[in-house]
């Protein structure tokens, strides 16, 4: 039986609702704080089951801790949908929960509804990477691209992630076995915020998801010469931090002339760092992100060629040295493709666009196909507690997904 048109309204009230009751299961203070393996994340993961079991999916936790609730269908295969349970420290209650909430909402409303292949709703406990020095272990693990050495790393409390998995009731030691065959798995989509201002910008409350970001990392050491601020007249200087300042500007104004690039420098440290001496040394960072690793790697070649000869003209010595490297993640085009004619299906413009921040599709890439929806949210705000969406867009979100659901073939 195919079910009434949904209504956008009552589906969006309802994913707000549920959000901001699960946001409840979060350590005191503003925003936020759930972090893997913890009592916080015990009672999110117990309101999840019950809401899986009530949209009729049959629920259970994995030997990662993964919380997997699954609807079996007629065909072969799998479509896998999901994201991740855990938050950073006083984050937003969207990041992640999103993901979660809304397919569960669409499958209880699709409860009666055939589907021609099986769905699994998947909430994974480790994202953020924030308690333990490692991340994603649930889809790594799914993947089969887990590194069981990670189970030794400790968190600040010298807790092992192995010895946190057990205490929760998961099976670290038989990570292994999760591993899907790719013909299993029809694909994995991934709803999240945008985590940045474009949809808002653009007055659109959905957008399909063309890649997942590269990323690269590089230190930047800046030495010019300690002097007397106020003998040293400014033409004889080598100051240090006024290279800096120039390498800052330029790497802004080259991020800005270059299409599908950003680039960051958030960290600079200053010696002597003294009110009335010209700064001797700069320690900075640099960070680059594109959707096209080929375009992020020409880019760092000219941007760290530009910071040379900035420092070259300056009399400053430059060493600059690469310190992290991660590949862009191609979102596949047929699960695109159908996820963008389900934005279009509920009415909404299509809008693809590159995410600039890392998420658990991007572990679950190295075996099966991925798409991803973004929701717009509020002035591009996350990782904070002002981070804020509407029902409206939660409502568009689910009439996509439904419209996807429904429409979606397989392979």
């Amino acid at each position: 039986m195919q079910p009434a048109a949904p209504d956008r309204d009552a589906l969006g009230d309802e994913i707000m609702r549920r959000i901001e009751r699960i946001a409840q299961c979060s350590e005191p203070g503003p925003g936020v704080t759930r972090l893997p393996f913890t009592a916080q994340h015990r009672r999110a993961a117990a309101l999840l089951r019950r809401w899986m079991e009530a949209a009729g999916l049959a629920a259970h936790t994995d030997h990662a801790g993964t919380l997997v609730g699954r609807r079996d269908g007629d065909g072969r295969g799998a479509l896998l949908l999901g994201s991740h349970q855990d938050s950073i420290p006083q984050g937003g209650r969207y990041d992640g929960m999103l993901g979660i909430v809304l397919p569960i909402v669409c499958l209880e409303y699709l409860k009666h509804a055939p589907l021609a292949f099986a769905v699994e709703v998947l909430a994974f406990a480790d994202e953020e990477g924030v308690r333990f020095p490692t991340a994603m272990p649930g889809p790594r693990a799914l993947a089969g691209t887990f590194d069981a050495a990670a189970l030794d790393l400790r968190d600040r409390d010298g807790v092992s992630l192995r010895r946190a998995m057990r205490e929760y009731g998961a099976r670290p030691d038989d990570i292994a076995q999760l591993a899907r065959a790719p013909d299993q798995v029809l694909g994995f989509v991934e709803t999240h915020i945008e985590q940045g201002p474009v949809l808002q910008h653009r007055d659109l409350p959905l957008g399909v998801v063309t890649a997942i970001c590269g990323i690269e990392r590089w230190s930047v050491s800046l030495r010019g010469r300690a002097a007397h601020a106020g003998t040293t007249p400014v033409e004889l200087r080598r100051d240090a931090l006024a290279c800096a300042a120039e390498v800052v500007a330029e790497v802004e104004r080259y991020c800005r002339a270059t299409d599908e690039l950003t680039g960051n420098v958030g960290a600079l440290s200053v010696t002597p760092n003294a009110v009335n001496v010209v700064p001797a040394r700069v320690e900075l960072s640099l960070e680059l992100r594109a959707g096209d690793d080929r375009a992020r790697r020409l880019a760092a070649a000219e941007v760290t060629g530009r910071i040379r000869r900035i420092a070259e003209n300056r009399g400053i010595e430059a060493a600059l040295q690469q310190t992290y490297a991660q590949a862009a993640v191609q979102c596949d085009a047929a699960l695109s493709d159908a996820l963008q004619t389900a934005v279009t299906a509920a009415g909404c413009p299509a809008h693809r666009l590159v995410s600039g921040a890392t998420h658990d599709a991007s572990a679950m890439a190295a075996a099966f196909p991925v798409a991803m929806l973004f929701v717009r949210c509020r002035d591009g705000v996350s990782h904070h507690p002002a981070e804020s969406m509407t029902a409206a867009d939660a409502g568009a979100a689910a009439a996509a997904l439904i419209a996807f659901l429904t429409r979606f073939g397989g392979r």
